[in-house]
């Protein structure tokens, strides 16, 4: 049989065609992911298997297999080659003579012992040995072989990846704001329970202290609801939504909180008083709005603006949207990000004017009116992440297939992006308004308290490092 008919069929030996002292072997070596997909199958998180910590102070010293995941081995020799499709098992004696460790080599025999020619069973020991020909498993099984001659071809099956949970990627965005203290945070109208419980768990992570402003006796009412506890909770009691985004507006000015989250009011209400000229919170900057992603099929954080402030921007205003994002980008530690100006085409076409506003952003870069980042545009969306894109169609640029920084040209691209990838990727997504006199965490109403934590994580970080800038100058 050739190597291509061995990898594309399975076949059986039946009763008759297989004698005593017949064997079939099988090697594995033991990875991590072997030990972390078996725990998730089979449910079993006996820490001695995915508790690096715990393991170290058991007996082995180490995270060790599972020891049915030899046994597992087992199954697959008998059910895959020898006997194989049409086999059913009967018993299986194991007997576990020690573990194997990360980067083990086990190599399993099989051997046929008896066979039973009135119901055609067949008893086989089965031997595991490591690299170095100590016995791992030792033991027996019991099978009805198959009669009837099986080959088949092999059945694709779906390909198998370990991701990181949701809660683990968000503990990492919460890890930027290690050796950060807590800021002040106002936050508007927290009155449904999402909203409340994002304030109260940034609290309970160290990140805020929060001051809430809203009617007192529903703030009050809700966390009462939920269980929730508001000590180290100043409260401010403010008739209505509207009063509410007045006065922690006028907080933020007066330097009495450093941030601000949105609750459940709507955003307009919020942001109509964070732009107005006479009481807001302008500054010689366009406020815009960044989203940022962690998408798990993606190797770095990705931000995305404008997708909630600028609905059609000019380049003009492009101009502070991306010196914004760049800048928040350097406070996350990002060095030089690299920015793709995105666009239907990778092309600059007098019929589009998201190209046309491309190339002039890259041109100002050149000339520094963009500072601090690498711009690459127009490119379209799969040569901006896509390394094997962007060379297909012969892009050369520092920029394409791993861009920091996506910006998008208007609030619709943007925000359909951006949900895509939160819904449909599963990415965690954090969202601050830049360009004010603090970090604004706009979140949707749909959002949990756990990414509004995470957008809080964002805002302490842009705190800290504008109390840096501060005291430098």
């Amino acid at each position: 049989m050739s190597m291509a008919e061995q990898i594309e069929y399975i076949e059986n030996r039946t009763y008759d065609e297989i004698k005593v002292g017949d064997t079939a072997t099988l090697a594995r070596t033991l990875r991590p992911d072997d030990i972390q997909m078996f725990a998730v199958i089979s449910g079993d998180l006996n820490p001695t298997h995915v508790d690096p910590e715990y393991a170290r102070s058991s007996s082995f010293r180490e995270v060790v297999a599972h020891g049915m995941w030899g046994g597992v081995l087992m199954s697959n020799v008998l059910g895959t080659q020898f006997p194989g499709p049409g086999t059913v098992y009967v018993s299986q004696t194991l007997q576990f003579e020690r573990a194997v460790r990360v980067g083990d080599t086990v190599s399993l025999t099989v051997t046929c012992r008896r066979k039973f020619d009135h119901n055609h069973h067949i008893v086989f020991d089965c031997l595991a040995v490591n690299q170095d020909g100590l016995k791992v498993i030792e033991g027996t099984a019991e099978v009805l072989a198959p009669t009837e001659k099986v080959r088949r071809p092999k059945v694709a099956m779906p390909e198998l990846r370990l991701a990181e949970t949701r809660t683990s990627r968000y503990e990492h965005l919460i890890e930027i704001t290690k050796g950060l203290a807590p800021i002040a945070m106002g936050v508007a109208h927290p009155c449904d329970a999402e909203s409340l419980k994002g304030a109260l768990l940034a609290r309970d992570r160290g990140l805020v202290v929060p001051t809430l402003i809203g009617p007192a006796e529903k703030i009050h009412a809700l966390a009462e609801q939920h269980g929730l506890d508001l000590a180290g909770c100043t409260i401010i009691s403010v008739p209505h939504s509207h009063a509410a985004a007045e006065t922690a507006v006028a907080l933020a000015r007066d330097g009495e909180v450093e941030a601000l989250m949105k609750g459940s009011l709507h955003t307009d209400e919020l942001m109509g008083e964070v732009i107005s000229k006479v009481s807001g919170l302008r500054t010689e900057r366009r406020i815009s709005h960044v989203f940022l992603m962690d998408v798990p099929t993606y190797p770095r954080p990705l931000l995305i603006t404008d997708a909630a402030v600028n609905i059609a921007p000019t380049l003009e205003e492009k101009v502070d949207i991306v010196q914004n994002a760049i800048d928040l980008a350097v406070m996350l530690h990002i060095s030089e990000p690299k920015v793709a100006i995105l666009a239907a085409v990778e092309t600059v076409n007098p019929k589009m004017q998201s190209t046309l506003d491309a190339a002039a952003l890259c041109k100002m870069a050149d000339r520094g009116q963009i500072k601090g980042g690498i711009l690459d545009g127009p490119l379209a969306f799969d040569n901006a992440i896509s390394v094997v894109a962007a060379r297909t169609k012969g892009i050369k640029s520092v920029v394409a297939g791993q861009a920091d920084i996506l910006l998008v040209p208007d609030i619709e691209s943007g925000n359909m992006l951006a949900k895509q990838l939160e819904y449909l990727a599963e990415a965690l997504a954090a969202g601050i308004v830049l360009g004010a006199r603090v970090p604004i965490v706009l979140t949707s109403r749909a959002d949990s308290a756990q990414t509004r934590t995470a957008s809080t994580a964002v805002a302490v970080v842009m705190a800290h490092a504008r109390r840096k800038q501060a005291a430098s100058s």
